[in-house]
């Protein structure tokens, strides 16, 4: 009898947490409804309005209301479950980056796009670094894995460096500079950028999980033959299956499975590792031979960006829980403005001056400095990675969430003030000089 109220007990508490977790969505998806809305009527993409949403739902704002609404309406037991939801969000994401990364594109870059490249990477990292041994007597030790500055230094250095591609393809495409030349400049040296910061992530990662040589060599040369499995098996395989001639495997419903399925086992691999799981996402999704998607089953990828873009909602508000602006304190609140001055100072100075000696104009220069400044959802992405890690403290988190807003969020305006909308989209290119780097 006891052994049944045991198990009736549990039921029920089973039931309890499956409604908070329905409610909990609900209220997710509805302010990310909102506020992807007012971001839009304020000439923002729609994803910054999800992400302030995110952060709406935590403990800066909602937590400051009386009621304590922020625990009521994400209880600690439903916690996990988000978490796990948020993590299935990002993973699919993190497949649609890769898979929309063009190597075409990327080895027909030219001098110039190389040179701008490399330098807005170069000049925000050794600046972020440098930044994080000034700030490193401030962080708070108890909440880092690792001993001595390193690997924190590293990180905020790669973190510094990203440019949010996704994001920066959509205010592009919603300022009719898709088509530009500098639109299509921005949006290969994007792409440049964060392969290289996720390449240079990935070493730090190592670096930051392995407890000495060995472990290191390890998971150095487990990553390697994972690579190596990519590249000489699954996408060859993927080839030979989806080749034209055989019918019998064509079809959207078979290319779906197939890609949910590779996706999820290479998120599984690198976690098993000891990468974070994004990381197998993003190589399955760069492995994959789009050309053979494209002509089965196109409206496939399309499928898997929807179900990504139904739970980011969910990774912005587990993200959102774990910033706190009201605890930030006097030294957050320096932390956060030194980091937004050296985040603008590094990515701008470093596009900007690079594309000027290489031959671009002042106001395509200083246009390109204010379109790869901007860092979105692609570093909330590489925030969480550092996070649990734990080669960042929370107020160092928190401080990177707000200058990942704010470098995001002055885009559109900045574009506005010089006017690149009326005087850059006339002068449309071809593909060919996009290949060219033109």
């Amino acid at each position: 009898m006891r052994a049944l109220d045991v198990t009736f007990a549990a039921a029920r508490s089973g039931d309890a947490v499956t409604g908070d977790m329905l409610a909990g969505l609900a209220m997710i998806l509805a302010a990310a409804f909102v506020f992807a809305r007012l971001a839009k009527r304020v000439r923002q993409p729609a994803v910054m309005g999800e992400i302030i949403a995110g952060l709406a739902l935590g403990p800066s704002l909602l937590g400051l209301l009386p009621g304590n609404l922020t625990e009521e309406l994400f209880p600690a037991g439903t916690r996990p479950i988000l978490q796990a939801l948020s993590q299935l969000g990002l993973v699919l994401f993190m497949f649609g980056i890769g898979y929309e990364l063009d190597f075409r594109r990327l080895r027909g870059a030219g001098r110039q796009v190389t040179l701008v490249s490399l330098s807005s990477v170069a000049l925000p990292f050794v600046l972020g670094a440098g930044l994080a041994v000034l700030l490193y007597p401030w962080y708070d030790k108890s909440q880092l894995s690792t001993d001595g500055v390193l690997a924190p230094a590293l990180f905020l250095g790669a973190a510094m460096s990203i440019t949010a591609f996704p994001v920066l393809a959509r205010i592009l495409s919603e300022g009719g500079m898709q088509r530009s030349r500098i639109g299509a400049l921005s949006l290969a040296c994007a792409a440049i950028q964060d392969f290289l910061a996720w390449c240079v992530l990935a070493v730090i990662v190592v670096i930051a999980t392995a407890s000495g040589p060995w472990p290191l060599v390890r998971m150095l040369l487990e990553s390697g033959v994972f690579l190596i499995c990519l590249v000489c098996l699954v996408r060859p395989g993927l080839r030979w299956l989806l080749a034209p001639e055989r019918r019998w495997a064509a079809g959207s419903a078979l290319i779906h499975a197939l890609l949910v399925t590779g996706v999820l086992l290479s998120a599984w691999a690198t976690n098993e590792i000891g990468l974070h799981a994004v990381f197998g996402a993003f190589a399955f999704g760069a492995a994959v031979p789009r050309d053979h998607i494209e002509a089965q089953a196109p409206e496939v990828a399309e499928r898997i960006e929807q179900t990504s873009l139904f739970l980011l909602p969910v990774f912005f508000t587990v993200t959102g829980l774990s910033v706190d602006l009201g605890g930030l304190g006097g030294h957050g609140v320096l932390m956060t403005l030194a980091v937004i001055v050296v985040a603008c100072v590094g990515k701008f100075a470093g596009a900007a001056t690079s594309a000027r000696l290489s031959g671009a104009s002042g106001r395509e220069s200083l246009a390109l400095g204010v379109l790869l400044n901007a860092r979105g959802l692609t570093e909330l992405v590489i925030l969480n990675v550092g996070l649990g890690l734990g080669v960042l403290d929370g107020r160092v988190f928190s401080a990177m969430v707000v200058m990942a807003l704010v470098t995001t969020l002055m885009t559109g305006p900045l574009l506005q003030r010089l006017r690149v909308q009326q005087e850059l989209v006339p002068a449309p290119i071809s593909q060919q000089s996009v290949e060219k780097g033109v």
